[in-house]
């Protein structure tokens, strides 16, 4: 019994240590962002992914063309584009989600938060507006087509530094 209970114990710390592995190698992530070199909110997004582990590599020369190499739509567009671990991330998306998406790898083209919503990531301020964050799953697809991966709906959701 005591040799059942010891191999639980040691597979649990490994599980354990595998799982953090794949979080910070998540983090640690070079991100490509395509933007304006005089948006301001596009450059405090960018230092919202640096606060939260990520290396970032900025290219100020705009966003149209990344994003529809990327294969994100014009209906999901916003200020910036982003490349990183093979997704597009398109606006001010939150890193936690950038992490989430990096670690369940899912099938798809991307995130995307179309507009600008006050409140998000780079444009904090004294409002705070509800949005989602869109899962894109095929090149093309309309801002109707995407899934919402992740709500921030209440002041609590969204104030999430």
């Amino acid at each position: 019994m005591r040799t059942m209970n010891y191999k639980i114990f040691m597979k649990s710390i490994v599980a354990g240590v595998l799982a953090s592995m794949v979080f910070s190698a998540s983090a640690s992530e070079t991100v490509e962002v395509y933007k304006s070199p005089t948006c301001g909110c596009c450059s405090k997004w960018v230092d919202h992914l640096k606060d939260h582990g990520f290396k970032v590599n900025e290219h100020d020369v705009g966003n149209k063309e990344a994003r529809a190499r990327a294969g994100i739509s014009p209906s999901l567009g916003s200020c910036h584009t982003a490349l990183v671990g093979g997704y597009a991330i398109e606006g001010h998306v939150p890193a936690r989600d950038i992490k989430r998406l990096l670690r369940e790898q899912p099938k798809a083209v991307g995130l995307a938060v179309p507009d600008m919503p006050h409140g998000s990531p780079g444009m904090e301020g004294k409002r705070n507006d509800p949005y989602d964050v869109l899962l894109v799953k095929q090149k093309g697809d309309q801002r109707r087509d995407a899934s919402i991966y992740s709500s921030y709906n209440t002041p609590e959701q969204i104030r999430f530094k």
